[in-house]
């Protein structure tokens, strides 16, 4: 059997042919391919408006940027990529990691417990993991009752839907951000977007990709101001090229996900020491499937289980070791919060193969090299 990753991309005739007529082009950089990428989200996500930046990293930062001012507080989960409270701390704000539920998600319920004791708090952070969007109701409820600022990290979910609300159309937050990495719902080789309903962030968002500059054509054609501080932080048509060719399958690969995930789920209840983190539903865009093994009951622990996976040729993954317990973040004073939920997970989740090509054969394959390392 050959190399089954936890992820990968998937890349079609068209794909290429889309990118290279835009190599063919006179645009590279700067064209209109990247207008035709962000209006192209904007319909699918249902925002007003879109910023494409150069991956999603830049994208929180960004968001942050407008969202955040020195000292703010800022509720966030320590189950994601680091990048979700690297950009709070970008700006100077002060993340304050909140324990997860169950399915990986912030708990919103110890959010609200956060902001009744602590009225200075300016915001949440909230991480659709692995394409399970939060609680939209408890979402409104929480933004409306304390007057906070909402950004919905999206990286995992685009194309999921949650009370009828989808990732990014940022119904009840000020901002969703989204990353386009190889291993994401689609793919623009690398790349990000921020999405917005707000027409005053949309355009403090635009001068802070390009350097914080603004033409001044009444001074000459070619004048431009600084206004402030901003960055490089465009995306190049070749990227949009890819981007809008993917997001014509976008649907197909999210079937095709919730089959397979859908199929996981059915074989493991059999089972009683593995289970999925949540019940399959078809709302979750799956970018990840991550299940609960309860080591205890077997002769080996998490670090040699997937060693042992890797020697049958299965790269699994973990999402995602604590932020707060990493080393950098306990150097600020953090690690010692309660985030009991968090550690049990991180003890007991792995992340299984699941992407668009992934034929029934190789999952089959992955399932019974679990039973075999496992012993049973």
């Amino acid at each position: 059997m050959n190399f089954i990753p936890y992820s990968k991309q998937n890349i079609s005739n068209e794909d290429i042919e889309a990118v290279v007529e835009t190599l063919k082009s006179d645009y590279l950089t700067t064209g209109p391919k990247i207008k035709e990428f962000e209006e192209a989200l904007c319909d699918y996500t249902n925002a007003k408006y879109c910023i494409s930046v150069s991956n999603g990293t830049a994208a929180l930062h960004l968001a942050s940027l407008v969202l955040l001012d020195k000292d703010d507080k800022v509720l966030t989960t320590p189950n994601s990529f680091l990048a979700t409270s690297n950009s709070i701390l970008y700006v100077n704000a002060k993340p304050i990691f909140v324990d997860i539920c169950e399915d990986g998600n912030i708990d919103l319920d110890l959010c609200e417990e956060e902001l009744k004791k602590d009225t200075s708090i300016k915001a949440i952070y909230v991480v659709h993991f692995s394409g399970h969007n939060v609680n939209q109701k408890r979402l409104k409820e929480l933004k409306e009752k304390y007057d906070i600022k909402i950004l919905e990290d999206c990286a995992h979910s685009i194309g999921a839907v949650n009370d009828s609300v989808k990732a990014g159309s940022c119904v009840n937050s000020d901002i969703s951000t989204f990353s386009f990495h190889p291993v994401k719902g689609f793919t623009t080789g690398e790349g990000g977007a921020i999405t917005t309903n707000s027409k005053e962030i949309y355009e403090k968002l635009l001068v802070l990709r390009n350097h914080g500059m603004k033409a001044n054509p009444d001074i000459a054609p070619w004048h431009y101001d600084m206004a402030e501080l901003g960055f490089n932080y465009r995306l190049t048509d070749i990227s949009c090229a890819l981007g809008i060719s993917q997001l014509k399958r976008l649907d197909d690969f999210l079937e095709k996900r919730r089959t397979l995930a859908k199929r996981y789920c059915e074989i493991f209840k059999k089972y009683d020491f593995i289970k999925p983190i949540y019940d399959f539903t078809h709302g979750s865009a799956y970018h990840l499937f991550v299940v609960n093994i309860d080591f205890d009951k077997f002769d080996t622990d998490k670090k040699d289980f997937v060693l042992k996976m890797r020697e049958k040729n299965i790269g699994l993954q973990f999402h995602y070791i604590p932020i707060n317990k990493q080393p950098y973040y306990q150097n600020l004073g953090y690690g010692g919060e309660k985030t009991f939920i968090m550690d049990k997970y991180y003890k007991e989740t792995i992340s299984l193969p699941l992407y668009v090509n992934l034929t029934n054969e190789e999952q089959d394959y992955v399932i019974t090299s679990i039973l075999e390392v496992l012993d049973v």
